[in-house]
């Protein structure tokens, strides 16, 4: 890792921490975080409380009615935490094909799966939290009650998720929306204070009954209502009936490091691919973009074929992370780019967290909504806003990811985490859809191969591979000679108009992770709100 005590113009300088340290999208969210580390809390207590946060004062991103996972290593070992909802009992791909559709709906009810970040929540701190729930979710009751000023970037979302919902104002299932993000009929701007009581009322019915009122409680009568006066399919069943799951992280090895991943149902699958691919590159080849792009988009192609509910379906897990895999897709990548095929071996919005504290806990931590609000469906009187994960479902018959009941979609977000022979080098992740696998291989280049800090490596140029397009995007930062050589090898390229394409990240080293007293670095995202925090 090169530390540098000299600034560069315009760039962030990395936090430097001994106790422990916290980055986030929003700073309010961190500095609760940082709070509870400050009140005896660890990483774990840390990062709930800024979950929970977020989903005050970044409602755009996320809500209480998102999914989210979490990498966790424990002082000892990596726990994975898989937080994500399944489709509805009554869901049927069957009847929505019925209907017309070849493509899943991305808003109303239909797009709605079983909220599962507050059970992850709840697991979590069950698991390995010292504070108490309600103590742990106070400053995000606070925060609703009280309220806050809008920040710069999330009033900018908030603004196009409320111009959106304008549209769809007359659907039954979208009457809750409008009266809680645009109270005055539009939505906050920038340093406007907005509060929502009865957000508050939730978080508070949550933290007191350590989740339960959410799955089985008053909270879930009430989603379950509205669905049902609404045509909605959400049951009670459903809401009762779902858990969290414990899982194995999933790596690959890149240099001297092992890069963490959650197992499908999420794509970090497709980051450790073409990471297993760019390991067989040296590292002044595997700096090339164009090596870069066409390894996550045979990667990114391989996950969108093969990944589904490892519950419902065969994931070749196993055999996507081989050798002869990895060689197979190396040799794949020439001179120019290609189309990317799928290749069976066998044959966006969210917000990202992390925290770490002095007794060697770090967590990887990450929650959406989908699609910027989500499904634009909001529980009158709750402030719960329901995800729309639905969307990431299959239509075609037969497909590994083909919605079915009780069955978990594909999922875009993923937390990261990178060891080096075994021992904690930290959390870190990149949140934006399609942006969150190509984010983390550009993270682990830069971290690896350059040696950056987190500041340094989260604010270097970055590249975004539309998987729906085709199409390159770059940020004008790179230059204009990367561009010129990209279309030069058959890349259709464009300077991206707008830093949202490129996601958010945030990222905590430890300076040696055989100590886990060493101190702490740590960054966030320079085109987002937030700042890294710690003590």
């Amino acid at each position: 890792m090169h530390l540098s005590a000299l600034a560069e113009p315009g760039r962030r300088q990395p936090l430097f921490a001994r106790r422990g340290a916290v980055a986030t999208s929003q700073p309010l969210a961190a500095e609760a975080g940082l709070s509870i580390l400050r009140a005896g809390g660890n990483a774990v207590d840390a990062a709930i409380a800024m979950a929970a946060c977020l989903t005050v004062v970044e409602p755009c991103s996320n809500g209480l009615g998102s999914d989210a996972f979490a990498l966790v290593w424990d002082g000892e070992r990596l726990l994975g935490l898989n937080g994500s909802g399944r489709a509805p009992s009554s869901a049927s791909a069957a009847r929505l094909r019925g209907d017309g559709r070849a493509v899943m709906p991305t808003t109303g009810w239909e797009s709605v799966t079983v909220p599962g970040a507050v059970r992850a929540w709840a697991d979590l701190h069950q698991r390995l939290g010292r504070l108490g729930f309600s103590e742990v979710l106070a400053p995000a009751v606070a925060l609703a009650d009280e309220g806050f000023p809008v920040s710069g970037v999330v009033a900018w979302g908030w603004g196009r998720g409320v111009a959106a919902a304008q549209s769809r104002q007359s659907e039954l299932s979208a009457r809750g929306f409008l009266p809680l993000f645009a109270p005055g009929g539009r939505a906050p701007g920038v340093g406007e204070v907005w509060r929502s009581p009865e957000m508050a009322a939730t978080l508070t019915a949550i933290g007191d009954t350590g989740g339960e009122d959410f799955s089985r409680g008053e909270l879930a009568g009430r989603i379950v209502a509205f669905a049902a006066a609404t045509g909605g399919r959400l049951a009670a069943d459903d809401l009762a009936g779902h858990r969290s799951e414990w899982v194995t992280p999933i790596s690959a090895r890149y240099r001297d490091h092992e890069v963490w991943e959650i197992p499908p149902n999420t794509q970090g699958i497709a980051a450790l691919i073409a990471l297993n691919v760019l390991d067989g590159f040296a590292p002044e080849e595997a700096a090339d973009w164009h090596r870069q792009i066409e390894a996550v988009k045979l990667a990114l192609t391989d996950a969108h074929a093969l990944v589904g509910d490892p519950g419902v379906v065969d994931v070749p897990v196993e055999e996507l992370l081989s050798a002869a895999h990895a060689a197979s897709r190396r040799d794949a990548i020439g001179a120019r780019a290609v189309p990317a095929r799928a290749l069976d071996p066998r044959s966006s919005d969210t917000v990202y967290l992390c925290a770490a504290d002095g007794s060697g806990m770090m967590v990887s931590f990450i929650q959406s909504n989908f699609h910027g609000f989500g499904s634009g469906v909001v529980v009158p009187g709750t402030g719960i806003s329901l995800q729309n994960r639905g969307a990431g479902f299959s239509l075609e018959p037969g497909h590994p990811n083909e919605l079915a009941p009780g069955k978990r979609p594909f999922h875009t977000i993923i937390p990261g985490f990178l060891t080096r022979a075994g021992a904690p080098v930290g959390p870190f992740g990149v949140m934006g859809g399609d942006m969150q696998a190509q984010g983390h291989v550009q993270m682990v280049l830069h971290t690896v191969d350059g040696g950056d800090d987190p500041q340094t490596a989260l604010g270097r140029p970055r590249w975004f591979w539309d998987p729906g397009t085709g199409r390159v995007q770059v940020e004008g930062a790179a230059g204009e000679g990367v561009v010129t050589r990209l279309r030069g090898q058959g890349h259709d390229v464009e300077v991206a108009a707008n830093a949202a394409v490129f996601g958010r990240g945030q990222a905590i080293w430890r300076l040696d992770p055989h100590d886990s007293a060493s101190v702490l670095v740590a960054g966030s995202e320079p085109r987002a709100d937030g700042y890294p925090m710690g003590w």
